[in-house]
C-alpha cells in the first residue's frame, strides 16, 4: 500500500504542476496559489463537517500550521526560480526535496535493503533526467539556484510535518484543511503587499470564470497529494515513500507531451525509463 499512495502522490502532485504551470501563463503565480488554495479549502472544510474532523483536533494540528507557513514560500520560491531559469537546470534540481524525508526516515533508523537502496538511486537518477537538465548553454543564476534550494528545502520539510500532522483519516482531513487555511492566509498576505507595491492581481482580462474549473482541480489534487502521501509515509518505510512521490516531474514531463504535444528530450525518455525501473525496484524490495 505504500508504494500505491505514494505513486498516487506522484500523479497528483504531476498533474498539479502542469496545470498551476498553464495557469501561471495567464495569471500571477501568487493568485493562481491564493485562488486554488481557496477552493480546496472550501472543498475540504465541507468534508471536515461531514465527518466530524473536527474532534481530531489536538497539539498534533501545529505541525499542519507549519507545513502551510513553508508550503507557500516553497512553491512561490520555486516558480520564481523557474521565472529566472532555465527551467532545464530548476526544475531537476527542485527533486532535491526527496533528500528531507529521506534522511529523517534514516534518522529515525529506517534501513532500506539493497535492493530498496538500488531503487532509490535509480529512481532518483531517472527523476532528475526526466526533468531535461541543461548541460550547457546559458548559465545559471546564483539567485535561481539558491531559490531552487530553498524551495527543495520547503517541499521535503511538508513531507515531513504533514506526515507528523494526524494519526487517523478524519485528523488527516482536518490537519489538510487546516494547512490550506494556514496557505490562504500566508499567499493572501503576500498577495496584499504585492498589490500595495503595485503588482496588478489580476490579467489584464480579468479572471475568466472558464477558468475556475482548472483552478479548482490544481487546489484538489495538491490536497489530494498530500493526503496520500501521509498515507504511504505512515503505512510504510518513509525512505521508499519520499523516493515514489518524488517521481511527478516525469508526470509533469508526460503531461506536456500529451496535451501540448510537446516533444521529450533523449534524456528526458531515458529519466521516465530509469524511474519506472526504480519503482519497480523499490516495489519488490
Amino acid at each position: 500500500m505504500t508504494a500505491f499512495f505514494a505513486l498516487a502522490t506522484s500523479l497528483l502532485w504531476g498533474l498539479a504542476d502542469f496545470g498551476g504551470g498553464l495557469l501561471t501563463r495567464r495569471a500571477p503565480a501568487l493568485t493562481v496559489v491564493v485562488v486554488s488554495q481557496s477552493i480546496a479549502a472550501v472543498v475540504l472544510g465541507a468534508i471536515v463537517v461531514a465527518t466530524g474532523g473536527w474532534s481530531e483536533a489536538g497539539p498534533r494540528l501545529w505541525f499542519a500550521v507549519a507545513a502551510g507557513l513553508v508550503g507557500p514560500v516553497a512553491l512561490l520560491s520555486f516558480y520564481q526560480a523557474l521565472a529566472l531559469g532555465p527551467m532545464g537546470v530548476v526544475s531537476p534540481l527542485a527533486t532535491l526535496s526527496v533528500a528531507v524525508p529521506v534522511s529523517v526516515g534514516l534518522f529515525l533508523g529506517e534501513r532500506p535493503g539493497p535492493t530498496q537502496v538500488a531503487g532509490i538511486a535509480v529512481a532518483v537518477l531517472g527523476v532528475v533526467l526526466a526533468g531535461g537538465p541543461q548541460l550547457r548553454g546559458a548559465p545559471v543564476q546564483r539567485r535561481a539556484i539558491l531559490l531552487t534550494l530553498v524551495a527543495a528545502l520547503g517541499f521535503g520539510t511538508v513531507f515531513v510535518l504533514i506526515t507528523e500532522a494526524s494519526t487517523t483519516v478524519t485528523g488527516l482531513f482536518l490537519a489538510l484543511f487546516v494547512q490550506r487555511l494556514t496557505n490562504v492566509a500566508v499567499g493572501g498576505a503576500a498577495l496584499y503587499a504585492a498589490v500595495r507595491r503595485g503588482t496588478p492581481a489580476l490579467p489584464e482580462a480579468g479572471l475568466p470564470w472558464a477558468a475556475l474549473p482548472t483552478y479548482a482541480f490544481v487546489g484538489l489534487a495538491d490536497v489530494a497529494a498530500n493526503g496520500t502521501y501521509a498515507l504511504a509515509a505512515q503505512r510504510g518505510p518513509v525512505t521508499v515513500a519520499a523516493v515514489l512521490a518524488s517521481l511527478y516531474p516525469v508526470v509533469t514531463a508526460l503531461a506536456a507531451r500529451g496535451f501540448l504535444r510537446e516533444r521529450l528530450r533523449a534524456v528526458q525518455a531515458a529519466g521516465a525509463g530509469l524511474a519506472l525501473v526504480g519503482t519497480l525496484l523499490l516495489a519488490t524490495g
